[in-house]
């Protein structure tokens, strides 16, 4: 048995024809966005800075609201959910954060546990192994009792992905989790949101890394100024026209050696 708490079922997570559009703005950040994304598998969202990626985070956790469509849980609309309720089953890492003031890691991961005891109740022990089994399996065990600044990049997105783990949802919404990371934490991440997806969970990824989505993703959706430019596995997705298309610059789509996935080569010299 994997040390994680025990799993019910998980929700899917559907955008259904999603539009927004931040104020002053003439064109939608996005425009009729759907797809879903499915209990027990990774569901990645790529595309080029501006294709409104980030966005769908922002619609989910209530920063913006749509000007048309809805976000579901299941049968239920994100929209009608109160805050704790909301946090109970999706849990966020977010692209970018700094805690206000450094906390011993335990306790920062511990933060997550917030949702299921209310604003002002004591951490119970179930609250307490939830918090251990979290670092543990996002491997931040070892520095418990460190202080969040002290950490390095990669402990220091280990941490928020504990948090998220603490936090004992059944949907995982990742935004951009390997930024700044070296190859050998950005692997041990997906590898560890890989672990997660075929334990039953729902997983959201949004990731600018094309080549290690196209090896762990098993749906893909390829965003372009707001739009689905295609979705599918890896195979309809990763295509050299449509890629050359949606990123506006040369490249050629290959097949990774080591599992036979697709992968990206940008080339030289910008199209004309």
């Amino acid at each position: 048995m994997s040390d994680t708490s025990a799993m019910h079922h998980a929700s899917t997570l559907r955008f259904d024809t999603v539009r927004v559009r931040y104020a002053g703005r003439d064109r939608h950040a996005l425009d009729g966005v759907s797809f879903e994304a499915r209990p027990g598998s990774i569901t990645a969202v790529v595309g080029p800075n501006g294709s409104g990626k980030s966005t769908l985070v922002r619609a989910l956790l209530r920063r913006v609201t749509p000007e048309s469509g809805h976000i579901m849980l299941d049968e239920t609309r994100v929209d009608g959910l109160e805050a704790l309720a909301l946090a109970r089953r999706v849990a966020v890492v977010p692209q970018r954060e700094e805690p206000v003031m450094p906390l011993e890691v335990e306790e920062f991961v511990a933060l997550g546990r917030f949702p299921h005891r209310g604003a002002f109740g004591a951490p119970s022990p179930a609250d307490r192994d939830a918090v251990l089994r979290a670092m543990r399996r996002a491997g931040i065990d070892d520095c418990a009792g460190r202080r969040t600044d002290s950490l390095s990049g990669g402990e220091w997105q280990r941490a928020r992905i504990a948090r998220a783990l603490a936090q004992d949802t059944d949907v995982l919404v990742l935004d951009e989790p390997t930024t700044f990371l070296d190859i050998a934490h950005e692997m041990a991440v997906f590898e560890l949101v890989d672990a997660l997806a075929r334990e039953g969970r729902t997983v959201l990824l949004v990731s600018h890394q094309l080549n290690l989505v196209a090896r762990f993703a098993t749906h893909i959706v390829l965003l372009d100024h707001g739009k689905v430019a295609a979705a599918g596995g890896a195979d309809a997705v990763m295509r050299g026209d449509v890629l050359e298309s949606v990123y506006e610059w040369p490249l050629v789509v290959t097949r990774d050696p080591a599992v036979g996935a697709p992968a990206l080569l940008p080339l030289r010299g910008r199209l004309r």
